[in-house]
């Protein structure tokens, strides 16, 4: 405001400009007092404030070079202990001049495993018992069956415990066993076979359940966690 203007307001119009002006200068004192009361504190972070981490900056600094990295062997897979079967093989030239080297006496320079399954078949065996007419009392005789191999489910106890393991530790359902054998197996198995193998499994389950439990019983103290255990007819 220039002084001309000034000197049209009246003592009383002054006052009132500088009471208003006086007030400005406290609103405006206090936020300067403010901003530097900020400036004096430490940079907010996500550990000092409710900055996210996301927003969390590392302080600038000089970098140092990092030192290379010594080179190491690696790591390998073990040689297996027992290998299904070994091939030696000898170099017939030098890999450098393609010199003959097939007379030259040759040591182990490196050794290596290469792992593969072999093709899944079914080991399919075919009993075929024979007869025929006794000469002494006439009437017909049959051979009896092999132990293990008599007639009746035409699965073995190896495929048997296949199927119980696939289908109780790894939970497959019937339906995606059954194509989980046709297609590794190439052995047509219907859910209803499955079934059966199971049922028929039942016994034997059993039969080292009543031990297992004989064996507990026969004990003066029965180890349970917190779980009450029933006794009789009383729980403890």
């Amino acid at each position: 405001m220039n002084p001309d203007t000034l000197a049209q307001f009246s003592k009383d119009e002054l006052i009132a400009q500088i009471e208003a002006l006086t007030e400005q200068i406290d609103v405006l004192t206090k936020r300067v007092e403010a901003l530097e009361a900020e400036l004096g504190k430490p940079p907010k972070t996500p550990d000092n404030s409710s900055v996210p981490p996301s927003q969390g900056h590392k302080a600038s600094g000089e970098s140092e070079p990092k030192p290379k990295a010594k080179p190491h062997a690696g790591s390998h897979r073990p040689l297996h202990p027992n290998p299904t079967r070994r091939r030696n093989v000898l170099a017939d030239r030098c890999e450098h001049c393609r010199a003959d080297v097939r007379a030259v006496p040759q040591a182990a320079v490196h050794a290596y495993d290469r792992i593969e399954i072999p093709e899944i078949v079914p080991d399919v065996t075919r009993i075929t018992l024979h007869g025929g007419v006794c000469p002494c009392c006439a009437r017909r005789f049959k051979a009896a069956a092999p132990e293990g191999l008599e007639p009746g489910s035409p699965f073995g106890p190896n495929l048997r415990a296949f199927v119980l393991y696939l289908r109780f530790a790894q939970a497959i359902p019937f339906e995606r066993l059954a194509r989980l054998i046709s297609d590794l197996l190439g052995l047509e198995i219907s859910e209803g076979a499955l079934a059966n193998m199971l049922e028929a499994s039942g016994s034997a389950f059993a039969h080292q359940t009543s031990l297992i439990r004989d064996r507990l019983l026969s004990g003066t103290i029965l180890q349970s966690d917190e779980t009450s255990a029933r006794v009789g007819k009383k729980t403890w």
